[in-house]
């Protein structure tokens, strides 16, 4: 009952952090690159104007991939920046499980220069609308 007394008297406070909130992670979100769905991923691919960065584990690799990706897990995506300089030029999609992981190694890459997107719903996504995997 108290939790429904606070909102109704400090509303006004409520409703500016909620719209904080949601700035803070459309900034948040923006940061880490566009997100793209499954048809314009594979449109961009088909062109052969860029390459595809899984950024999963390993295990989660080897289960299956979509066709062509490069697996760099994103723990690793720091160290290994160096691998990412024959994709300038290329429009770097990065690719995880659902989207959790895409954000930081999203702006680390922007950081640096590289041209991200991000596949919106990750491979579970992917999985969703029947497309091929590697196994």
């Amino acid at each position: 009952m108290d939790i429904i007394i606070f909102l109704t008297e400090q509303w006004l406070l409520v409703s500016l952090m909620c719209v904080l909130v949601y700035i803070y992670l459309w900034r948040e979100k923006s940061k880490a690159g566009a997100s793209l769905s499954v048809h314009q991923v594979t449109a961009l691919v088909n062109k052969g104007e860029s390459v595809l960065v899984d950024i999963r584990d390993a295990a989660e690799f080897k289960v299956g991939h979509i066709v062509d990706a490069i697996n760099i897990p994103h723990n690793k995506v720091e160290k290994q920046l160096a691998d990412f300089a024959k994709f300038q030029g290329k429009t770097i999609i990065l690719v995880d499980k659902m989207g959790q992981h895409t954000g930081n190694a999203g702006r680390l890459l922007r950081a640096q220069g590289y041209d991200v997107v991000r596949l919106d719903g990750g491979i579970a996504d992917w999985q969703g609308q029947n497309l091929p995997l590697v196994k």
